[in-house]
């Protein structure tokens, strides 16, 4: 972050500017704490002449009112298995389409590349096209992902689970409530 912090204010003189007031909509419900990390932002961003006003919405309805809405807005992506099931659901064409896309983006280059690392059957080849595809959202998309989670989970010995569990999302690909029981 402390990159873009100094190199920033000469991106901004160059477009004749010397500050950019924005503001961010966050609610709890985005993701644990998410105001506290907007403000952590807000902190670090005010050096490069951003200022980032933090507005705090309500968790009820903000999946509704805010997110899609808001022009800027917290949000949170449980990790999926593949490469391919992120890209697709959250930054794919067709991520417009359905109506799940945060930032609109929409690259010619990773359209073409997606479908190809699909079926792509050499897994070097494969990753070398993910890691081309994370290379074009990192460098052309719109977002700000400032944290990677990673979550620890605990239960008693009186909750029981099947022996394996999904490791698509928290608490068993969030099936817990349906396939743990009491022992």
């Amino acid at each position: 972050m402390r990159l873009w912090v100094t190199t920033f204010p000469s991106y901004m003189k160059q477009a004749g500017r010397s500050s950019v007031d924005l503001q961010i909509s966050v609610a709890d419900t985005a993701f644990q704490n998410s105001d506290d990390a907007c403000v952590l932002f807000q902190e670090t961003a005010r050096p490069a002449g951003i200022n980032i006003e933090v507005v705090r919405k309500p968790d009820d309805g903000y999946w509704s009112n805010v997110w899609l809405v808001d022009p800027w807005c917290a949000s949170y992506w449980g990790g999926r298995p593949t490469e391919d099931w992120m890209f697709s659901q959250v930054y794919s064409k067709n991520a417009i389409d359905t109506g799940w896309s945060e930032t609109f983006f929409n690259n010619p280059r990773f359209e073409e590349l997606l479908p190809q690392a699909r079926a792509e059957l050499d897994d070097a080849k494969r990753r070398e096209m993910y890691i081309e595809m994370q290379r074009i959202v990192h460098d052309n998309c719109s977002v700000i992902i400032p944290i990677f989670s990673a979550y620890g989970h605990a239960s008693s010995d009186k909750v029981k689970r099947p022996e394996n569990v999904a490791s698509n999302w928290e608490f068993d690909g969030n099936k817990n409530a349906e396939r743990w029981w009491f022992g």
